[in-house]
């Protein structure tokens, strides 16, 4: 097993309501899952392959709940990223050189029917987890913007956090809204959803801080 580590500052945005019933082993809101989700890795490797600096968008279609399986996949990878750089991520995407049920690429991995070639392009990620707030760039295929969940009443930003112990993905994530638009060959589109903002600290043996 080659050894790898990812940190990086993450951006979700999925069709459910806020909270995600995944996060509490329920059922989705409306019976299936689509999501897209950008990871701008800070810092990471794949053995002696560096990682640092490269950016990662994925878009996700379940016809149910994920555990039922039959998904699609679609990556973006950094187009700055070189052969190496590229087949590492594609690697560590796939679920493989990871110990099983151990990371979220890992355990999406197994509920992919289909996971289409993957495409390279500029990608442009700015997200400040605290702030909860976040926006995803790739031309002509991926559009997301976050912000803080406002109080219906007040208009107040509103702060809620989910810690997960035995977590496969975060420790701690921010919740917040979000709405997106996928145009590639997963089309997609949410508005006002849920939308999770968290760093990452990923490896072989799954979360390491």
């Amino acid at each position: 097993m080659t050894p790898w580590e990812i940190q990086a500052d993450e951006l979700v945005n999925c069709n459910c309501a806020y909270g995600c019933p995944c996060q509490f082993n329920a059922l989705p809101t409306y019976g299936n899952c689509e999501a897209i989700a950008a990871y701008d890795i800070k810092k990471g490797h794949f053995g002696d392959v560096k990682l640092d600096g490269l950016r990662v968008v994925g878009t996700f279609w379940w016809p149910g709940p994920i555990h039922e399986g039959e998904g699609k996949a679609h990556f973006i990878i950094d187009e700055r990223a070189d052969e190496d750089q590229r087949a590492a991520l594609l690697s560590i995407l796939s679920g493989d050189h990871t110990e099983p049920g151990k990371t979220i690429w890992n355990v999406f991995a197994a509920t992919f029917a289909e996971v289409l070639e993957p495409d390279f392009n500029a990608i442009a990620i700015d997200v400040d987890v605290e702030a909860r707030t976040g926006k995803v760039h790739v031309d002509g295929l991926v559009e997301v913007t976050g912000e803080p969940i406002k109080n219906p009443v007040t208009g107040e930003e509103h702060r809620a956090r989910i810690d997960l112990e035995d977590g496969f993905e975060y420790s701690v994530a921010e919740m917040g809204s979000a709405s997106g638009k996928s145009t590639g060959p997963i089309p997609l589109e949410f508005k006002d959803s849920y939308g999770q903002f968290a760093h990452i600290h990923l490896g072989n043996n799954g979360i390491m801080g």
